[in-house]
Order: C-alpha cells, then sequence, then structure tokens
C-alpha cells in the first residue's frame, strides 16, 4: 500500500476531475464533453467546458494541492499535528486584501482586480513573516506572529463589513469569504498557477531537512540543518501556495489540517514521505467536495467552503481527543 499509494491516489485525483467536468446543471455526457473539447462539438457545450467547468476542474485540484502540501509541511516544521495553513495567517490577510479591494470600489473595475488585491495581502503577510523567520527567532515566536497576523486581518475585515453601507457589498464580501470555486475563469487560473507551483518547489526543497527536524533541533543542526533556511523555505513555500489559492477560491479552511492524516498511516510518516501523498489527497477531497455542492438538490448551491467546514471541525475534536487520551 505504502508503494501504492502515490499511484492510486493520482488516478483517484484523475477520476475526479473528469467527474467535475461532467457534472453541473447541464447534464453533458462523457463523448459529448469529449467533442466540446475537440472540433465537431456544439457551441454552448465548448463554452461551457472551456469557460465553466475547466477552471473549476483546475482551481479545485491546484488549490486542494496546495492546502493539502502546504499543510503536511507545516506539521514537519512545527512538529505539531494540528497544525494547518491557516495558523501563519497568510489565508486571512490575503481575505483582507480581497475584502479592501471589494470595500474600495476598486473591484467594480475588472473581476482580476479582486484575486489581485487578495495577492497583495499576502504578500504584505509574506514579508511579515519572512522577517520575523529570517532573524532565527523560535518557532513558538513563528506561530504567535502568524496567530497575531490572523487576529488583525479578521478585526479589520469585520471593520469593513461594519461600515459598509451598501448591503450588497456585505452580502458579496460574506458569499466570498466562505469559499468557492465556482464562477471562476481561466484567467484567475493563469494568475495563481505561476505562484502556486513556486510555492511547491519551495516546500519540496525542505523535504530531507523536515526530516532532520523529526529528530528534534538539535539534532537537525547537528546534521547540518540551517533553521533558519528552513523556516523561510517553509514559510516561503506555504505563504505563495496557500495566499495564491485564497486570492481566488476565498478562505476554505481543514483541507490542510485533515489530508496529512488521512495519508500518513500509510506512509512511512516521515514528513518528506507525507508530503506528495498530502497534495494528491488534498486534490481529491477538495475537487470531490465541490462535486458534491452540485450534486446536493438544495435552493442555493453551498460554498465549497462551508463543505470543507463541515468535515474538517469534527475531524478537528476527534484529533484533539484523541491527544488527550495519549497524553492520559
Amino acid at each position: 500500500m505504502k508503494r501504492g499509494l502515490n499511484p492510486l491516489l493520482a488516478l483517484l485525483v484523475l477520476v475526479l476531475f473528469v467527474l467535475s467536468l461532467l457534472v453541473g446543471p447541464a447534464h453533458l455526457g462523457l463523448m459529448e464533453t469529449l467533442r466540446g473539447f475537440m472540433a465537431g462539438g456544439s457551441e454552448a457545450t465548448a463554452i461551457i467546458l472551456r469557460d465553466i467547468r475547466l477552471p473549476r476542474a483546475l482551481l479545485g485540484v491546484l488549490t486542494g494541492a496546495s492546502l493539502g502540501l502546504s499543510g503536511a509541511v507545516l506539521q514537519g516544521l512545527l512538529r505539531n499535528p494540528l497544525a494547518d495553513p491557516g495558523l501563519i495567517g497568510v489565508s486571512a490577510t490575503a481575505s483582507l486584501g480581497a475584502v479592501l479591494a471589494f470595500y474600495s470600489g476598486l473591484a467594480a473595475a475588472s473581476a482580476i482586480i479582486m484575486p489581485l488585491g487578495a495577492l497583495l495581502g499576502g504578500a504584505l503577510a509574506v514579508l511579515i513573516l519572512l522577517a520575523v523567520a529570517g532573524r532565527g527567532n523560535s518557532t513558538l515566536t513563528l506561530i504567535l506572529a502568524g496567530v497575531a497576523l490572523s487576529s488583525l486581518a479578521g478585526a479589520l475585515i469585520s471593520l469593513a463589513l461594519n461600515l459598509s453601507r451598501n448591503p450588497f457589498a456585505s452580502y458579496e464580501i460574506s458569499f466570498w469569504l466562505l469559499g468557492s470555486l465556482k464562477d471562476r475563469s481561466m484567467n484567475h487560473v493563469v494568475l495563481v498557477a505561476p505562484l502556486m507551483l513556486a510555492g511547491w518547489l519551495a516546500m519540496a526543497l525542505s523535504a530531507r531537512a523536515l526530516d532532520a527536524l523529526s529528530l528534534g533541533e538539535e539534532a537537525a543542526h547537528s546534521l547540518g540543518v540551517d533553521m533558519k533556511r528552513l523556516r523561510i523555505l517553509v514559510i516561503a513555500g506555504v505563504a505563495l501556495a496557500t495566499g495564491a489559492a485564497t486570492a481566488v477560491t476565498g478562505m476554505i479552511g481543514f483541507v490542510g489540517l485533515v489530508v496529512p492524516h488521512l495519508v500518513r498511516p500509510f506512509t512511512t510518516q516521515l514528513p518528506s514521505a507525507v508530503l506528495l501523498p498530502s497534495a494528491l489527497g488534498g486534490a481529491a477531497l477538495l475537487t470531490a467536495a465541490d462535486i458534491f455542492t452540485r450534486l446536493l438538490v438544495t435552493n442555493v448551491e453551498l460554498n465549497v467552503g462551508v463543505v470543507t467546514a463541515l468535515i474538517g471541525a469534527p475531524f478537528f475534536f476527534w484529533l484533539v481527543f484523541r491527544s488527550r487520551w495519549e497524553t492520559a
């Protein structure tokens, strides 16, 4: 199972990606879908697939992989099974950037302004966190800086909602914060995909150092691990990947917390062995959750961020109680 885990998860992601292209209000068969990508299909089918479903499916895979990988890397760096990408404050700060773009009215000029605002907010968080990590401070200081960023961003988002005189604007901001993959275009994919890939590369470069760190900071240092460089690599990678994801999808929680725990029992449990399965598992989980929102018969389509929260919150409580049982 350990050797076949990655191919199995990759196959699962592929199957779910295809299902994501097939599922929607307009019922399209497999052959009709294939013709939609090629010459010979109807124009309406081509528009549905290329302009609506394909960006949604791609963002589901990219965002899920970014969140799953980020969660696994942070749990390795912090040696804390309850760590997730939201812990360092990048998601909240990116959301603040998007909210300010909408609140100021700039988002009305172009659909791309809102994600750009989120990217600027995430970039600010990156600079702050890298300044903290680059000074050689402890991991605890890094966590506290992230918590402070999250709290400040949350307070400013609440202030923007409180001061908004336009009920429609308040509704749009709140709706975006719930997290969703719908109504996104290929422009969004092109905007964030390079940033996510850069984040993945930075996190992949930290894999061996994370294995050494699992023995403790002193042991890792004796093995030649530069803790300052490791913190910078992880923070930069996580911030790039999760900040870019948040910029186009809003806040989607718990994927980075849940997925590493689901795949870890089927690996050697070394941090480096959990990274790729977590990325694939995150892509599968978020894509499956997004498909579920389209299959569920309701008057209003659920946001995928709501679905992941409904999955993740009970899982989080289970982790807390399990930790208590193990330490009792």
